[in-house]
């Protein structure tokens, strides 16, 4: 069976996914891309913008994981557009014309409207739903491969909390936040489902993966 799979999410040594409070203006509130300019160092992020240099290394080798063997992904209303955007006929996300994931994508959001194509081979559909419901609705959209929860942290929360996730890779940034939305509350004892292992990064994160354990 396909896995489910979250990468690189960005956390705050206090355990913050994003800021606040999150706006068109400030997408992460007040992280700004804090959470996120260990990822823009990178050859990945370099090539993604279509700029030369970058660095290599642990940071730029996880990355690349991104695409592959993903058939869809599954984010959270907020990760799609800032508080209100379901006002706005217009919104087609922060990506632009041609977002970067090339999959059927299922936004979760109380507020629901048509599928949105876009270029590149996305298409946003908008569910509400369950994560048990969700997840196989975008398994029978990926034909085989894995899923991808892509965020945010309430989301993912969501998912760990019904025990849904296989695989997951959680970068820990240097950084205090001291408020916004938290990945871990309500997890207590994750540990015990998972092998977990840390790499240390010469740009300062700490990437920790977590496989399920076997049963």
């Amino acid at each position: 069976m396909s896995l489910v799979r979250v990468q690189f999410f960005s956390v705050s040594l206090d355990g913050f996914g994003t800021g606040e409070p999150q706006s068109l203006e400030a997408p992460f509130g007040h992280a700004g891309e804090r959470l996120h300019e260990w990822m823009f160092e990178t050859r990945w992020w370099h090539e993604m913008v279509g700029q030369p240099g970058g660095s290599g290394g642990i940071d730029d080798a996880l990355l690349r994981l991104h695409d592959s063997g993903v058939g869809a992904e599954i984010m959270g209303a907020n990760k799609f557009g800032p508080p209100g955007w379901h006002e706005d006929p217009e919104w087609t996300g922060w990506w632009g014309p041609n977002p970067p994931f090339h999959t059927p994508v299922f936004v979760l959001t109380h507020h629901l409207r048509p599928p949105l194509d876009m270029e590149g081979g996305t298409t946003f559909y908008f569910l509400e739903a369950s994560p048990v419901e969700a997840l196989a609705t975008a398994r029978e959209a990926a034909g085989g491969r894995d899923v991808r929860i892509g965020g945010g942290a309430s989301t993912i929360r969501g998912f760990v909390a019904a025990r849904l996730i296989d695989h997951m890779h959680i970068t820990v940034v240097p950084i205090l936040l001291g408020r916004g939305v938290r990945l871990w509350d309500g997890l207590e004892g994750l540990e015990q489902d998972y092998v977990i292992e840390a790499t240390s990064a010469p740009s300062g994160v700490t990437h920790l993966t977590f496989t399920r354990a076997a049963r």
